[in-house]
C-alpha cells in the first residue's frame, strides 16, 4: 500500500462501518455511525498538523506546550453534497479553519464529475501555508477526488498539505489520486474490493448522499 494512505483500524470504526453498510439501517442510525467515524478520520488526519511550542501557565508552573502553528491557514473542503457530514466534526474539532464547499456532481454514464459549485472568498495569504482538508465519504473511481486536489494545486498550495478523507475507499481511486499526486495524504477507515461496472465500490454501502439525506425511493 502506499506510504501515504492510512487506514483507520479500529474496533469502534469498524463496528459503525458494519452499521452503514448494513441496507436495513435507516436515516438516524446511519447518520449516528458515520457522524462517529468522522472525528476518528479527522483526528487521523489533522495528526499532520505542524505544532509550535507555546508558553503556557498551569496551576504549578510556566511552561510550554505544543499548540497548532497560528501562522497557518486552514482549508476544510467537503465535496458537496455527502461530504456535509463530515464538516459537523470538522468545525467542531477546528473551529478555526475556513470552509470552503465544493460543488460537483457525477455523470452517470461517463463517471466524469460536474461542476456546479466553487467559490472562494479572497486570496490566500500564503498557499505553502495553507492546508487542506478535502471531505468526501466515498473514494471510487477518483474523478472528483482528482478536480478537488487539482483546484488547490492551481492556487500554489503544496501536495504535502493536503490530506484527502474519505469514509470508503476503492483501488481504482486511491490509485487515481496517488499516481497523480504522490506527496497527497490519504486517509480511510477501509479499502474495499472493486467498482462495480457503475463505478459504485463494492461491497460499499450503496450511495452515501442518499442514505445521509433519505433520498432513497
Amino acid at each position: 500500500m502506499n506510504k501515504n494512505v492510512y487506514v483507520v483500524n479500529h474496533p469502534l470504526v469498524a463496528h459503525n462501518l458494519s452499521v452503514l453498510r448494513d441496507k436495513n439501517s435507516d436515516t438516524e442510525k446511519f447518520n449516528h455511525a458515520l457522524k462517529r467515524i468522522s472525528y476518528a478520520l479527522f483526528f487521523e488526519g489533522t495528526k499532520f498538523l505542524p505544532t509550535i511550542d507555546a508558553p503556557v501557565s498551569t496551576p504549578i508552573c510556566d511552561t510550554n506546550s505544543p499548540v497548532i502553528n497560528p501562522d497557518i491557514e486552514i482549508i476544510v473542503s467537503p465535496i458537496l453534497r455527502a461530504g456535509l457530514v463530515f464538516s459537523d466534526a470538522a468545525q467542531e474539532l477546528l473551529p478555526f479553519c475556513h470552509i470552503h464547499h465544493l460543488g460537483m456532481y457525477r455523470n452517470e454514464e461517463t463517471l466524469e464529475p460536474i461542476w456546479y459549485y466553487n467559490k472562494m472568498k479572497g486570496k490566500l495569504k500564503d498557499p505553502i501555508k495553507t492546508f487542506v482538508f478535502i471531505l468526501d465519504p466515498m473514494l471510487a473511481t477518483g474523478n472528483s477526488g482528482y478536480d478537488a486536489v487539482h483546484n488547490f494545486v492551481k492556487q500554489g498550495i503544496p501536495e504535502e498539505n493536503m490530506v484527502f478523507i474519505s469514509l470508503i475507499s476503492a483501488p481504482e481511486g486511491i490509485n487515481r489520486l496517488t499516481k497523480a499526486y504522490s506527496n497527497l495524504k490519504i486517509v480511510t477507515s477501509k479499502i474495499d474490493e472493486k467498482l462495480n461496472e457503475k463505478g459504485y465500490i463494492v461491497p460499499g454501502l450503496g450511495d452515501a448522499g442518499d442514505r445521509i439525506f433519505n433520498t432513497v425511493y
